[in-house]
């Protein structure tokens, strides 16, 4: 049975939608982040880089949320949450995956730890002002999220289909609910979350961990 290790809200939320979503078995395995249990010699073990998720699939031991959601497609082609390998739609598929773990999930950690960057609060206020300048303030990555959405005629983003960048994308886009512009106040992704949050799958996994409304 497939193990996804986890901390509430955490980027284990984006690959714990999808396994709901493609109705395999799975085991959620808790990590004690408020202890640091990520930063144990048993979790190190199985990810080095003491970060939060893991999927152990059998004898396959994975970190990084985007190689799990990008396995999990793989190994359930019939459920269709990717587009066909070769295709230009996949090609499409892979470069919004990527935007969002590369780009977007890269300035939104600045956001939120922005003393890893330095020793100096006041350095680390603008670190994380400028961080969420680039999110979601005037063309930034929440408006280019939503003009993807006007470009694909929705409501998903790669359109009229529903695929694994849509759990990523509500991972994204709930990080930001603190933010003085959060994306829910843009038009299409204010839809495109209300309409995530009505799916049933996303539901569970939201009752799973144990996350309370507003989820963003």
């Amino acid at each position: 049975m497939l193990q996804l290790y986890y901390f509430p809200g955490n980027a284990n939320l984006a690959p714990h939608m999808l396994l709901e979503e493609l109705g395999v078995p799975y085991k959620l395995v808790p990590v004690d982040r408020a202890n640091n249990e990520q930063k144990s010699p048993a979790y190190l073990k199985l990810n080095p880089t003491g970060r939060i998720p893991v999927l152990i699939d059998g004898d396959l031991v994975l970190f990084e949320t985007a190689a799990i959601c990008l396995h999990l497609v793989d190994r359930h082609p019939e459920a269709g949450l990717a587009p066909a390998v070769g295709t230009d739609e996949r090609a499409e598929f892979y470069k919004w995956l990527v935007y969002m773990t590369n780009t977007v999930q890269s300035d939104l950690l600045l956001y939120f730890y922005p003393e890893r960057l330095t020793d100096d609060a006041g350095a680390a206020a603008q670190v994380k002002r400028h961080a969420e300048e680039r999110i979601s303030g005037a063309g930034g990555m929440m408006d280019i999220l939503e003009a993807q959405l006007a470009k694909s005629g929705g409501p998903w983003l790669l359109g009229a289909r529903y695929s694994a960048a849509d759990p990523y994308l509500m991972l994204m886009a709930r990080w930001t609910r603190m933010m003085a512009n959060p994306a829910r106040n843009r038009k299409l992704l204010g839809r495109f979350l209300d309409a995530m949050a009505a799916r049933p799958a996303v539901q569970r996994a939201f009752a799973q961990e144990g996350l309370q409304a507003p989820w963003y």
